[in-house]
């Protein structure tokens, strides 16, 4: 296998995981209430804790996002 086809198949892995993790990401802002709301099953719960969790979530989508980008378009 040379360098070009191996360079290809990278960028077509990380082009697809960013693909990936586009649709995780707007799925995650499409659902964000249903995922991120109130739970009757746990009444010690607040608002803060929720938007804690929900702001974990996110940062990690945004950190997935950027490195995938990344890494997608570092071979072009």
């Amino acid at each position: 296998m040379n360098t070009d086809s191996a360079k290809l198949v990278i960028q077509s892995i990380f082009s697809g995981l960013f693909i990936l993790v586009l649709c995780a990401g707007f799925y995650l802002f499409r659902n964000s209430e249903r995922l991120f709301g109130v739970d009757p099953a746990v009444p010690s719960e607040n608002s803060s804790a929720r938007s804690y969790s929900k702001m974990q979530v996110f940062v990690i989508w945004v950190h997935a996002f950027f490195l995938s980008g990344s890494l997608a378009l570092l071979l072009h």
